[in-house]
């Protein structure tokens, strides 16, 4: 990614948008993409559909959209005392192809999120996962009685809601928050710890 954005500054004259898609963003190529400072240029993800990788599932439907806008999700990192970290997830922006604009996507429409709390640039493991939309059967309640396990009825609250628990950074001091919205469309924000 980082090649394809050098050899996008030597165009002339230069493009005021770049888009680049794929099926799934490596979040080394998203972090390129998002951490390119590049003034009077705007860089863009678009996540393609998997349905165009194969032929019979291709859609037909105008109405159907096979490439995807997302926004990275808006985060707020803040202290809970005693050396720990809470993240809330506030909303993420999406561009609908229909309207040709700029729509919020507020946390009703966030299927899943996870949290890395030591986010070593290359790999996201998810210390924290949450359902911000499950209903009362689904999520985490539905795991525990498929596994038939016994579960916190409020850390399941817990695990639904928009902030996450207390954490303590890991060594990289580094946190990255991926979300993935009601169409499945993905979206990762790295924020450094101070």
């Amino acid at each position: 990614m980082a090649q394809a954005i050098e050899e996008a500054q030597t165009l002339v004259p230069r493009p005021k948008l770049i888009v680049s898609s794929a099926f799934q963003f490596d979040p080394e190529a998203a972090k390129d993409i998002d951490e390119t400072h590049w003034p009077g240029v705007t860089l863009l993800k678009a996540q393609m559909n998997a349905d165009l990788l194969t032929d019979d599932l291709k859609k037909k439907r105008a109405s159907n959209e096979s490439f995807w806008l997302i926004g990275q999700p808006d985060v707020e990192l803040r202290s809970s005392g005693d050396d720990k970290y809470l993240v809330e997830v506030h909303r993420f922006d999406y561009y609908n192809t229909k309207t040709g604009g700029v729509e919020l996507g507020g946390v009703d429409k966030i299927a899943v999120r996870m949290l890395d709390t030591d986010y070593d640039g290359r790999n996201l493991y998810p210390r924290q996962v949450f359902f911000p939309m499950a209903g009362e059967n689904e999520g985490w309640e539905k795991l525990a009685r498929n596994l038939k396990a016994e579960i916190d009825e409020e850390r399941i609250e817990a695990y639904r809601g928009t902030v996450s628990l207390p954490f303590e950074p890991g060594e990289h001091k580094r946190i990255a928050v991926k979300i993935v919205d009601d169409r499945g469309i993905e979206s990762l924000k790295v924020l450094e710890v101070e």
